[in-house]
């Protein structure tokens, strides 16, 4: 398998404040890595640092046999993503954005891959609502399909099932590792549930804002950092 992205001692902070430190993992092609932790250990911070949306304090992230445009990103929601105005099928079709260069329009396959999410996620009828208006959960489900149809190679989801009901989570799994089987997507999921993290990921980062744990999944349960989030130390961010 060919590395995708590597990181290499990396340390983020706030101010005077550490939020991730001497963290080192590497990304392959195909791979499926579920961060864990408790609230404030950094998991949301390390997917950003990933992605270049916030500075290093110390360390480098070298991306390998990847592009920006070939990752999709789900981020947790704040007030501003979530009063956005434009239709569902904006939103959607924005994640292709980055893939279209200089030209004004969306290739038939752009739309064909849409078709395809949208239906997945059971989205067709609110396809020209105004993405405003949508509940919470139905926010996060077009914001998905709208990861899904950016990612090429990594899909990075931060609480990707948040507002999410039980079947539609299901559903999302689902669809996850059919891109990750079939399709060698790689997967970087920052998830508070931790059974389902085991189940579904290949290896496991748990960070403590250092990593105390990256390696298999199979092996992570027997440590103690798993069977403590599993006595209810668990967190959602």
């Amino acid at each position: 398998m060919s590395i995708l992205l590597e990181a290499k001692n990396i340390c983020v902070s706030y101010e005077k404040a550490l939020a991730v430190g001497d963290v080192s993992f590497r990304v392959e092609e195909g791979d499926y890595i579920c961060v864990l932790g408790e609230n404030g250990a950094g998991k949301s911070t390390l997917l950003k640092a990933l992605l270049g949306l916030i500075p290093l304090k110390s360390g480098e992230i070298l991306p390998h046999n990847i592009k920006p445009s070939q990752i999709g990103y789900l981020p947790q929601q704040t007030q501003v993503q979530k009063d956005f105005p434009a239709s569902v099928r904006e939103v959607i079709l924005s994640g292709r954005a980055a893939k279209t260069g200089k030209l004004p329009f969306f290739r038939d396959k752009d739309r064909a891959d849409m078709k395809a999410y949208v239906q997945m996620l059971n989205l067709k009828d609110i396809l020209n609502r105004s993405y405003r208006e949508l509940s919470g959960g139905q926010q996060q489900r077009v914001l998905l399909c709208r990861a899904l149809l950016a990612a090429e190679k990594l899909l990075v989801l931060d609480e990707p099932a948040a507002g999410l009901d039980a079947v539609i989570t299901h559903e999302f799994y689902h669809i996850v590792g059919h891109l990750n089987k079939e399709k060698k997507v790689a997967v970087i999921m920052v998830s508070h549930d931790i059974r389902c993290a085991v189940r579904e990921a290949k290896h496991i980062l748990h960070l403590k804002k250092e990593a105390s744990y990256f390696g298999p999944s199979e092996d992570y349960v027997k440590t103690r950092d798993y069977h403590y989030l599993l006595g209810g130390c668990c967190d959602h961010a």
